[in-house]
């Protein structure tokens, strides 16, 4: 339902805007200016939100959680346009603002408020026992302790002022603008994101931090920040960006923020891919798979911040994206065996979760806790169908398509179809059943075959069988027959394949190179 047709507000007509996403109004710019204190949990907030309506309103809400029973929420005290006050009311996670908007028309209001953040911005003492605040919105926190409309499709640009102990060091989005000592033992630190983002990216990091600037990859400043207690570990630790940065520079397009940041943080969190400013759990630093978790997070910089789904249900051109970019940075750097290894272990985790849960990668049946789409359906599945669609098209059609698709949406929005078109455009081909099948059908291939030669056809019979009951998929199916490379289009229920062999072999391989998600059950007659 479109807010234009509710031209007198009504709570009943107000519960269909329970859903974050407003095509009524698009914000462009966020300006939030935040007072931290040691001595309690309470923030002190304004917020300028400059807005364009798409359609014309009586009144709109954004995304505001309330105080609630434990006293923990945002209370608002006050929303200006100008100097004009704007009648305003809050339900449990809205603030609506009760004026009109003509469609086209761009406005801007100030919104004051405080309280204590129920989510979203975690306030705690890290391992050391140190005091921080650290943003922690995905999917849909955000609203916790900022006014916004908190859905991927609503991107804007911007702007951070913290006032807190001077103590503390503060990382944001963006490009350091100012810090400015205050009286009192305060400081001013401002930050300030040009490129849009989605209140899901959009954070700040407070505490006492070590920096680190250890260099530039291919001209983009790379930023560290850890706790002060794991400089050096962190500095060692986090500086493999600078290698992480150039392979996607060179295969995808230019890198779309004005920093990289990379912050030990107290995210809930393994990784979370904030624009500019990453934050990683704790113990990131030292530990074994940091380099494989940083190339994740900062693949999130092209896929998922830069370029955004559009819905929820469509994570995976975020998740699949930065998992199989990973993949594709450790293949180049150590070596194809990495990549066929970390494939085979992927398709055990996808084929382990379907039988806990039967759902397609893109899963339009979660309509709320969207923390169950992190599953690896949107991760190994997502990174599954990149690689077969790799091995498809060769590898300098599938670049050329994955570097057209992030130019097509730096900034913006896209779905499943428009990354489909894109792909369309570079290879010339058709890839409609490639991409429903994958995407929007659950499960695998489950293929039995059995063989057996034929000393009168001098030939090797070969039946592949799809299991009664499943999904009937098409895809192309590489084996070996004692160690000889061969191929079958595998179509329908059951594809017979007669090779023509001068005697009986004795192996036979299925998929040797690890180049599709099935699973097979070999059998000799």
């Amino acid at each position: 339902m479109k807010l234009m047709l509710c031209s007198v507000f009504m709570f009943s007509c107000f519960q269909l805007f329970s859903q974050s996403y407003n095509p009524a109004i698009d914000v462009q710019h966020y300006d939030y200016s935040l007072a931290l204190t040691d001595s309690n949990n309470t923030i002190h907030g304004d917020a300028v939100i400059t807005l364009e309506f798409k359609e014309t309103v009586s009144e709109f809400p954004l995304d505001l959680t309330a105080k609630n029973g434990e006293g923990k929420g945002m209370t608002v005290s006050a929303v200006r346009e100008g100097n004009k006050a704007i009648h305003f009311t809050q339900d449990n996670q809205h603030l609506i603002l009760h004026t009109a908007g003509a469609a086209g028309s761009q406005h801007t209001y100030a919104i004051r408020y405080s309280g204590i953040p129920a989510d979203g911005l975690i306030i705690a003492n890290n391992k050391f026992g140190s005091r921080g605040f650290f943003g922690d919105n995905w999917p849909n926190r955000a609203h916790n302790w900022l006014p916004c409309i908190d859905h991927p499709s609503d991107k804007a640009t911007v702007d951070f002022h913290i006032t807190a102990p001077d103590h503390y060091t503060v990382v944001a989005n963006g490009a350091l603008q100012e810090e400015k000592n205050l009286p009192d033992h305060l400081k001013l630190t401002h930050w300030k994101e040009s490129s849009p983002l989605s209140p899901k990216v959009m954070v700040i990091g407070v505490a006492d931090f070590a920096v680190d600037h250890p260099g530039d990859a291919m001209g983009i400043p790379i930023w560290n920040y850890v706790y002060k207690e794991n400089k050096d570990l962190g500095f060692k630790s986090y500086a493999v960006a600078l290698q992480i940065l150039p392979f996607y520079i060179t295969h995808i397009g230019p890198y779309p923020f004005e920093k990289q940041g990379n912050v030990q943080s107290k995210t809930r969190f393994g990784g979370l891919e904030n624009a500019s400013a990453i934050f990683y759990f704790e113990n990131s630093v030292g530990s074994p798979g940091v380099e494989s978790l940083m190339a994740h997070e900062i693949a999130h910089q092209w896929f998922g911040d830069a370029a955004t789904e559009t819905q929820w249900r469509h994570l995976w051109l975020s998740e699949g994206f930065a998992t199989y970019m990973t993949l594709c940075y450790l293949e180049n750097k150590y070596g194809p065996d990495t990549l066929k290894t970390s494939l085979q272990k992927d398709r055990e985790k996808v084929i382990k979760f379907e039988k806990r849960k039967f759902t397609p990668i893109v899963d339009t049946s979660i309509k709320e806790d969207y923390m169950q789409l992190l599953n690896p359906n949107s991760y190994e599945k997502g990174g599954w169908v990149l690689h077969m669609l790799r091995h498809a098209l060769g590898d300098d059609i599938f670049w050329k398509g994955i570097s057209t698709y992030y130019k097509t949406y730096r900034n913006s929005n896209a779905s499943s179809a428009d990354f489909q078109k894109v792909m369309e455009s570079a290879s010339g081909k058709d890839l409609h059943d490639y991409f429903h099948q994958w995407l929007d059908q659950p499960g695998h291939p489950h293929v039995a075959i059995t063989w057996k030669y034929d000393p009168d056809k001098k030939a090797l019979l070969i039946d592949f069988t799809q299991h009664d009951g499943d999904y009937l998929f098409d895809f192309p199916l590489e084996y070996t027959v004692d160690g000889s490379p061969y191929r079958a289009d595998i179509h329908g229920r059951t594809t017979h394949v007669e090779l023509p062999l001068a005697g009986k072999p004795t192996t036979f391989t299925p998929d040797p190179n690890t180049n599709v998600l099935a699973s097979f059950e070999v059998t000799a007659n």
